[in-house]
């Protein structure tokens, strides 16, 4: 759910990119009128679908190696804006927020998901034993790097800072161009990766033997992707979705499930040091998901009235 959920926000990603770079594309099917998100939207989806139907994904594991590359590249482009180009540098808003505060956590624990991929990075290593120091090496990476952007990107956009910061920056820059198209191939290369799993945890139902399986798989791929685009126009809101997954997904995934297990495995042999931080992580996971969803679900009920 949490992997399907992150390709929806691909979807809407590209499209809030592409149509802040032409925001007067359209297109005109008879009485149907496309808008630049609507249109942007269908196109991202018809570009990814084909990588969706590929099962050697070897390839696309490379080029979305890159991913990591954009990353920090776009990370740049917003501090070369800042501090080079000269864009006002100035704090507007309020320090602490609580009324924004649950669907922040949504979006801190989104930051740190992607567990779903941990147990491949520990397989393929040719040390194993190396897998904790570094995952602790890339979250430490990670946190600086969020660290850095919370702090420029408030102080340069304040209250008006939008769900994605390539969308605040001035539209005339070169390190903006940079940014924005950093931004918008960066989701294609990770789209059917993503999906993988998904596919895969499907395609289970389907016997091996069966004389249309490839068929089958085909047509299990495309109605994914097409139902990704569908949801991702029905609630267009990164921002939102991305704290509804944070929220609801992630803190179970990253916090709950985690302690619980460990709990429930090693039942004995666990010290009551041991069972205290456990219970301390699980509370505050369980409260953070609660109210992370309730205040997600809320405003996107809002936004969706409006």
């Amino acid at each position: 759910m949490e992997l399907y959920a992150c390709c929806i926000e691909y979807i809407i990603l590209e499209s809030d990119n592409l149509s802040s770079l032409f925001p007067n594309a359209h297109l005109s099917l008879g009485a149907v009128e496309l808008n630049s998100h609507i249109l942007f939207a269908l196109i991202t989806t018809l570009a990814v679908l084909p990588t969706v139907w590929l099962r050697d994904l070897s390839v696309l594991s490379y080029i979305s190696a890159g991913g990591v590359i954009a990353s920090v590249l776009v990370v740049l482009c917003l501090f070369w804006v800042g501090l080079v180009d000269g864009v006002d540098i100035q704090s507007k808003g309020t320090t602490l927020n609580l009324a924004t505060l649950p669907v922040a956590i949504g979006l801190y624990g989104y930051c740190y998901s992607g567990h779903a991929v941990f147990p491949n990075i520990y397989t393929s290593m040719a040390r194993p034993g190396q897998f904790p120091s570094v995952l602790l090496t890339c979250f430490c990476i990670c946190t600086l790097m969020y660290a850095g952007v919370a702090v420029l990107g408030y102080k340069m956009f304040g209250e008006s800072t939008q769900s994605q910061f390539t969308l605040n920056m001035p539209q005339g820059l070169v390190a903006t161009k940079i940014a924005v198209w950093t931004t918008v191939v960066n989701p294609l290369t990770k789209y059917a990766l993503t999906m993988s799993p998904v596919v895969m945890c499907l395609e289970e139902l389907i016997p091996s033997n069966h004389s249309k399986s490839h068929i089958y798989s085909v047509c299990i791929r495309t109605a994914l992707v097409v139902s990704t685009l569908v949801v991702g126009l029905v609630i267009p809101f990164f921002g939102l979705v991305m704290s509804l997954i944070g929220s609801l997904l992630t803190m179970l995934i990253t916090l709950i499930l985690p302690c619980a297990c460990f709990l429930s495995i090693l039942r004995r042999k666990v010290t009551p040091f041991q069972v205290v931080i456990c219970i301390i992580i699980i509370t505050v996971g369980v409260i953070s998901s609660v109210f992370g969803t309730y205040s997600a679900l809320s405003k996107i009920v809002e936004s969706l009235r409006h």
